[in-house]
């Protein structure tokens, strides 16, 4: 049997396994945060898997992780050994603790980040204790120091994907201020049609408050189901109403739910799955529009 090749969205695959990949060049440094105030919307999914796409066409990519549920850092890393790492000391946790303590004892943003299994993909993980350090990070306005941190780090990265909480807290709010753009998951319910609405307006105000250049990239439809008829009677409403709606579309498929137990980017563990196909044309997608604002 000769070999088995899928051609599509700029991609190759041989026997399941990528062989290369050519994409238009976007913008040297991208950070992108993708944010929604609805739980379950799938802000980990999306976040992971478009990360780890962009490291396997050779991005270094770098992945943030600021909700303090942890699941990208479980994703993409597994469990994490508490005596090994103690819990104030992981990624954002130990990064967020230094902007209190004293200056001489500051370390490098890149001393909070793991290397993951995969090439050129790395993570700033989560850490438990990130809920009880937000009531004192606010009331001391370190609401800039991801941004500052990630500004420092220009130059060791191509690409910084920022999962977040689903609330509009310190911690969304610092992802936004230091993102270039967001992306907002939409999964086709009416409740997140309501939510998008306080949304966009909580995103408009931190724009005028705090990161007039943000831009929202777009909304991502995620867990779509084209058997059924409200998703698309959703869809086109967003679309009569203006929302910048995606073209591509994510199917449910319980890939994902077999991605997450087994700790592995569906990009690793089902290269040739038509939802793998579907993140690599959002993917690419997502760059060519990059590449155009860049030109």
């Amino acid at each position: 049997m000769g070999p088995r090749y899928y051609n599509g969205a700029s991609h190759w695959i041989h026997y399941g396994r990528i062989l290369m990949f050519h994409l238009p060049p976007g913008p040297k440094l991208m950070r992108r945060v993708v944010f929604n105030q609805k739980g379950g919307v799938g802000k980990t999914s999306i976040t992971c898997n478009l990360a780890a796409i962009g490291a396997a066409q050779g991005y270094r990519t770098l992945v943030v992780d600021l909700d303090v549920q942890g699941n990208t850092t479980h994703y993409l890393v597994g469990e994490i050994d508490a005596e090994a790492f103690p819990a104030e000391a992981q990624g954002v946790a130990g990064l967020f603790k230094q902007t209190v303590g004293s200056r001489k004892m500051r370390q490098n943003p890149d001393s909070f980040v793991w290397e993951t299994p995969y090439e050129n993909l790395f993570l700033m993980p989560s850490s438990p204790v990130l809920s009880d350090m937000e009531k004192e990070l606010e009331s001391r306005y370190k609401i800039y120091k991801m941004r500052d941190a990630l500004e420092k780090l220009e130059g060791e990265y191509d690409r910084v994907y920022i999962d977040t909480p689903p609330n509009f807290n310190f911690y969304s709010k610092s992802a936004l201020i230091a993102a270039h753009t967001v992306l907002v998951p939409f999964d086709c319910d009416s409740f997140a049609r309501q939510s998008l609405y306080t949304l966009m307006d909580n995103i408009a105000e931190l724009q005028e408050d705090h990161n007039p250049d943000l831009e929202v990239e777009g909304v991502v439809i995620n867990q779509f189901n084209s058997q059924a008829r409200l998703p698309g009677e959703l869809v086109a409403e967003l679309e009569e109403e203006g929302y910048p709606v995606l073209n591509t579309y994510l199917n449910t498929s319980v890939k994902m739910k077999e991605s997450h137990r087994d700790h592995r980017p569906l990009i690793d563990l089902a290269p040739s799955h038509k939802l793998t196909a579907q993140y690599l044309d959002l993917h690419a997608e997502l760059e060519k529009s990059l590449a155009r604002r860049a030109a």
